[in-house]
């Protein structure tokens, strides 16, 4: 049931204590030894796959990982457009709470990781057209000043008067409201919510502000109001002392940290079963059973010649590390629970074209790296200025060179890209992206074009998110050797995903190696 191994010492686990110790090493041998013994699957090659499986062939635990797709990395890829190998998809990481950093470090240390040269956002798409900065002192685009400059070009006289109304009102009408729409609708007008909200939620998350639990999106903040009075005040004092979550990458993009993975999991004797699909995940006595499907499947060992899977692979443990449409389906006859396969996916669609563009009118970054579209304004919610945010990737392209990706796709509605041919997209978003930006781009500037579309997995901060996911959390903490991992669980963004199948497959890994009780 085990793959072949390298040696404790290789694999990264304790060498058996020797000398002076004497017998109390002997554990320390049988936990190595019990290591070693205990075959883990890990179903799902996207990064919580990765990651999940580095966690378990770290301590010398056989390990198994089958994709269903022809590659690993999931939201992390590239792609050739324009004579320029680009990386696609997720392209950075927020720097709160340090996961994807301390991961970085561990299985590619010495990589050139960078900070954004321009980190400026800008709001298009206001109602007289042109756009604005968004404001330095903000949460979430609430102001904490509603007199700020850049804070009324976005909302206008009349905004920016009932905003500050919000301080004159009494005390006694503050009550919690856990909808962050709602809150800031009612406390300082549906200006500050459409044009200076709105903007970031439904481009950053695809979720309409009344859909975002202010509690998770802005911790303190509630009670900042309760303390305060109004909404201003409370913004102005979450930001005392707070550093905030900054944005870090590599030079020369995120696929090299799948690369990475990949190599450390072949150093430790992982296979890898490529085009790969499980179909099914059960449990008989002490033994879990994958039963997996298979079309032209591949396989990458550690120099071992493999002519793909098994029918079936038996495990100690299982990892789920799919989308919620996928892991729901195994996980119904895993845990006994086929009420599980009949919840319908939270994804919120959305399509990425991501354009290289030879206009020297860009240099200059006009509007910052990032720029979020007022909704219903345009079609797009927004963009990323990629040669604006990396100084690697404008060396690379040149001067008059540029990568913008245009994001499609509001929340409950389909992209407006989404019945078009890869032509009439990429024409599509540079008209998109002449507006956002304030210039002028012919779809004769353009140079290649890519299309991607994906299913979004919504943040934590999704109203409703964790009483929707908490039940699939429980049942599968007390399923002994089972793990779940991924954005539909822990919330869409890599730290978050980084960080909840590190902490997920630790919780799995104890109980199978130290008899951890399972609801521990």
């Amino acid at each position: 049931m085990t793959d072949p191994m390298p040696s404790p010492d290789a694999a990264g686990a304790p060498p058996r204590a020797t000398g002076d110790i004497g017998p109390a090493a002997e554990p320390l041998q049988d936990l190595v030894d019990h290591a070693r013994q205990t075959h883990v699957v890990v179903i799902g090659g996207g990064i919580a796959g990765l990651v999940a499986a580095w966690e378990c062939a770290k301590v010398g635990m056989g390990v198994t990982l089958v994709e269903a797709s022809d590659r690993l990395g999931g939201t992390i890829g590239s792609a050739r457009i324009g004579g320029h190998d680009l990386e696609m998809g997720v392209t950075c990481w927020s720097t709160r709470g340090g996961a994807v950093r301390r991961l970085v470090d561990e299985v590619l240390p010495g990589a050139p990781v960078v900070t954004p040269r321009d980190d400026r956002e800008w709001i298009a798409g206001l109602p007289k057209g042109g756009g604005a900065p968004l404001p330095a002192e903000q949460v979430l685009g609430i102001p904490a000043n509603p007199w700020d400059e850049d804070v009324r070009r976005l909302i206008g006289w009349d905004g920016t008067w009932r905003a500050y109304l919000d301080r004159l009102r009494p005390p006694l009408t503050i009550g919690a409201q856990r909808s962050l729409g709602r809150l800031v609708r009612s406390r300082v007008g549906a200006k500050v919510r459409d044009r200076l909200v709105a903007p970031l939620t439904v481009d950053r998350f695809g979720l309409d502000p009344d859909d975002v639990d202010v509690e998770i999106a802005a911790p303190g903040l509630s009670n900042a109001l309760t303390r305060t009075g109004w909404l201003g005040g409370a913004v102005a004092d979450v930001r005392v002392g707070a550093t905030g979550a900054g944005i870090e990458g590599l030079d020369g993009g995120m696929p090299q940290l799948v690369a990475a993975l990949a190599g450390r999991l072949a150093e430790r004797g992982v296979v890898v079963h490529t085009d790969a699909r499980a179909t099914r995940v059960v449990r008989t006595g002490e033994t879990w059973t994958v039963a997996l499907e298979t079309a032209t499947s591949s396989a990458v060992t550690s120099g071992e010649a493999d002519a793909g899977p098994p029918a079936d692979l038996l495990a100690d443990a299982v990892v789920i590390a799919t989308d919620e449409a996928a892991a729901r389906a195994l996980l119904a006859p895993a845990l006994g629970a086929p009420e599980f396969a009949g919840v319908p996916p939270a994804g919120i669609p959305r399509e990425v074209v991501t354009l290289v563009v030879d206009a020297a009118e860009l240099d200059a970054a006009p509007r910052g790296a990032h720029v979020h579209a007022v909704a219903g304004a345009r079609v797009a919610t927004g963009l990323v200025h990629e040669t604006a945010r990396w100084d690697w990737l404008a060396r690379e392209l040149g001067p008059g060179r540029h990568v913008l990706r245009v994001a499609f796709g509001a929340p409950r509605g389909v992209p407006a890209t989404a019945p078009l041919t890869d032509a009439d997209a990429a024409a599509l978003a540079v008209a998109e992206a002449s507006a956002l930006l304030g210039v002028t781009l012919g779809a004769d500037r353009i140079v290649g074009a890519h299309r991607d579309a994906f299913t979004l997995a919504p943040p934590a901060s999704a109203l409703g998110h964790r009483d929707r996911t908490a039940e699939v959390r429980a049942a599968v903490e007390r399923a002994h050797g089972l793990a779940t991992v991924g954005a539909w669980l822990s919330g869409s963004g890599l730290a978050q995903v980084v960080a909840d199948a590190r902490e997920e497959t630790d919780r799995m890994r104890r109980q199978v190696l130290w008899g951890a009780a399972a609801t521990e």
